[in-house]
């Protein structure tokens, strides 16, 4: 049995599993990472961004990490469009109508790494095991012990599952999950616009396929085009060239011509749940518990908040009380399970209903847009919802 029991073992280095690792105060940690810190971002945007919200960006200045962004790097959301399949069908968001600064923040994904990681190996109890896989987890009554791969092991009293879709931690802490293939691909690529975006994110639902082109620094957007698969596979054999002048041309040419700036990639769009999201000595978070469609741009937003909400209820444990006891995991497990269920049933709703053929079900999805966006008190609801 190690010497050394930490109050906390976090299996995955996410944004989730980083933040954790830092607002877990006052609690010993040892972070499992598969991969050493990454070294800042320099040159061109990556394709891979975020929609951060008010609440998430406060949360991760309170850490000390947003502050390590550098602001090139970073483009605030001050209004949103959203278009249905039909024409005229719309509803707008606008910050300063909502009485706030931002709706969002974009930030691409290597940056908000490299700042959750910055200056991480100074904190005080905290010990990186990095790079390092986790091999086995055993439960025992005193404490969890995660053996990884290179042999070493590692006991805690609370072993957290930040590791992603197909978690480790998950499976063999016998959490169920139930798993749903979109059968579609997002395919994301940025670009250079020929007329100034105006901090305007911009979605447009397609009868299934979903197009958004979210602001970054400067003139430039970063597309997200969810769409089948065979859809997804001739994007991405398109030249730059006709990639721009067809986003540009399902934009409606809300930019003017677009050109590529980066080359596209894809990912594989899935929805999964898990069936819990604590266990004896173990919880869950971001991926792990949850992964939604992108379509609401909430994946990464959930993750955080899932970190915020468990590190905020060990923190405020009573000090007699294990860390890993099933009753104060109960706690994480309930303030995070409606919202949670909630943003899930929603996107996963969203989804379908414009994904659906059926002429009903079109007039409904496009009056709906129309009619919600007529309605201020119920906008701002949805916005602060969003923003927290």
């Amino acid at each position: 049995m190690p010497a050394v029991i930490f109050d906390l073992a976090i299996v995955g280095a996410g944004s989730a599993g980083l933040a954790l690792a830092r607002a877990a105060r006052g609690l010993s940690v040892a972070l499992i990472a598969p991969a050493t810190a990454p070294a800042p971002p320099e040159g061109a945007i990556d394709t891979r961004v975020y929609a951060l919200s008010p609440g998430n960006a406060a949360f991760l200045a309170e850490l000390g990490a947003w502050q390590a962004i550098a602001p090139e790097r970073l483009a605030p959301v001050h209004a949103m469009q959203v278009c249905g399949d039909a024409a005229g069908s719309a509803i707008e968001f606008d910050a300063y109508r909502a009485g706030a600064r931002e709706l969002a923040w974009i930030v691409e994904d290597r940056a908000l790494q490299a700042a959750l990681w910055r200056g991480l190996g100074e904190r005080e109890g905290l010990e990186i095991f990095a790079p390092a896989q986790c091999r086995r987890l055993e439960i025992a009554v005193d404490a969890a012990h995660l053996q990884l791969a290179d042999g070493r092991e590692i006991a805690a009293r609370l072993v957290v599952g930040a590791d992603g879709a197909q978690s480790l931690v998950r499976e063999q802490a016998g959490i169920a999950a139930a798993a749903q293939d979109y059968a579609q691909r997002a395919v994301v690529a940025n670009f250079a616009c020929e007329r100034p975006h105006r901090n305007v994110a911009r979605q447009w639902f397609q009868g299934g396929p979903v197009l958004a082109l979210l602001p970054l620094p400067g003139d430039r957007v970063s597309m997200v085009w969810s769409t089948d698969e065979a859809e997804a596979a001739r994007l991405m054999a398109l030249d730059a060239e006709a990639l721009g002048s067809e986003v540009a041309a399902a934009a409606g040419g809300a930019l003017g011509a677009l050109t590529a700036i980066t080359g596209p990639q894809a990912f594989t769009l899935r929805r999964l749940t898990a069936s819990a999201t604590v266990a004896p000595r173990v919880a869950l978070v971001g991926d792990a518990a949850h992964v939604v469609h992108p379509l609401a741009g909430q994946g990464a937003n959930l993750g955080l908040q899932d970190a915020r909400q468990l590190a905020a209820t060990l923190v405020a444990r009573e000090p007699w009380r294990d860390p890993g006891e099933l009753r104060l995991l109960r706690r994480y497990a309930r303030a995070r399970a409606g919202d949670a269920m909630a943003m899930q049933a929603t996107v996963h709703g969203l989804h379908r209903l414009f994904g659906a053929q059926a002429a009903p079900l079109a007039w409904l999805r496009n009056a709906g847009l129309n009619l919600t966006d007529r309605l201020p008190v119920i906008k701002n609801l949805l916005i602060r919802q969003a923003m927290s």
